[in-house]
């Protein structure tokens, strides 16, 4: 039986989490690890089936309340939602003032999750190898030929909820960086700030029914397939480092659906020709210190993880 103070706890655990989830690279879920809470979630997770509908459904609420872990969840969601619409405003404004630092630091934490991926690949085969070097490939497909304005209908949002969620129950891939990947990252955190309230209920469902959809599936696999899925996941890391990259120039533009002129692709170019096309200081040396910031924070994550587990 949880105490009052038990669950003011789960409540920072979740803010936390959320935290993480904003930062494209690193995993809530690897916090929900590191702060003990990560099997309770997914069990909690793979209680919403059938049968607890068949529970909501009938006015079983008690019952149906108990065998979902429902004062886990909304402890835990709560933190995370707090975390989101409180980090939002940073976020934007980070990335509309200092954008090379912000992506360096984006750059730095993408880097050092792939390879902490790979380490925990203990028997390498074929279907591994491929899987890593079709992670690679397919992402970086994906950055060159994805426009910078991915659509923004209410279906693309519901499937960006769908697929962005399911990083929660992967080892080291966030939903921001899913976000970021698919070009919908500075869309949501700025939905998130203008309380656009049908973007946010559509990708909110998109989470709720991805989350319980996959959520088995993903279980399945990784148990089953769980070192090719690990290699896909570092492929797939590997690959969008291009998206991520602090130097781009424009090459075209469009009109959203305000008529503003945004840019529509772009490329990654080296620092020098960074300056050469827009006329701006490169500052190389934030780039490599924000870079190593965000390498920091992923190895000391980790460590905290492994420490945790050896001692359990």
């Amino acid at each position: 039986m949880r105490r009052p103070k038990d669950y003011l706890l789960l409540y920072l655990k979740g803010v936390s989490m959320g935290a993480a989830d904003v930062i494209p690279g690193v995993s809530g879920g690897t916090v929900a690890f590191i702060t003990g809470i990560y099997e309770e979630l997914i069990n909690s997770i793979k209680a919403i089936d059938l049968d607890a509908f068949r529970l909501l459904f009938s006015f079983k609420l008690p019952t149906f309340w108990k065998k979902i872990n429902g004062n886990f969840l909304i402890c835990v969601l709560a933190g995370i939602v707090t975390s989101l619409l409180s980090l939002s405003k940073l976020m934007t404004y980070l990335l509309e003032h200092h954008p090379i630092s912000i992506w360096s630091f984006f750059f730095g934490l993408i880097l050092v999750s792939s390879p902490l991926i790979l380490r925990d690949i203990k028997t390498w085969n074929f279907m591994t190898a491929l899987s890593f070097l079709v992670g690679i490939v397919l992402a970086y497909l994906i950055t060159v030929m994805s426009p910078t304005e991915t659509p923004t209908n209410l279906f693309f949002i519901f499937f960006c909820g769908a697929l962005a969620i399911c990083a929660m129950i992967l080892p080291g891939i966030s939903g921001a960086f899913i976000l970021l990947l698919i070009g919908k990252y500075e869309y949501m955190i700025t939905a998130l700030i203008n309380f656009d309230l049908p973007v946010i209920f559509i990708f909110v469902l998109g989470c709720f029914l991805g989350l319980v959809g996959f959520s088995h599936v993903l279980s399945w696999i990784l148990t089953h397939y769980r070192f090719p899925t690990l290699a896909l996941l570092a492929g797939f890391m590997i690959g969008s480092l291009n998206k991520v990259w602090p130097w781009k120039k424009i090459i075209a533009f469009r009109l959203d659906h305000e008529g503003i002129q945004v840019p529509a692709f772009d490329e990654s170019v080296w620092p020098g020709r960074y300056f050469e096309y827009s006329g701006k200081d490169p500052q190389l040396f934030h780039a490599i210190l924000f870079a190593a910031v965000g390498i920091f924070l992923v190895v000391a994550i980790e460590k905290t993880a492994s420490y945790l587990k050896s001692k359990n």
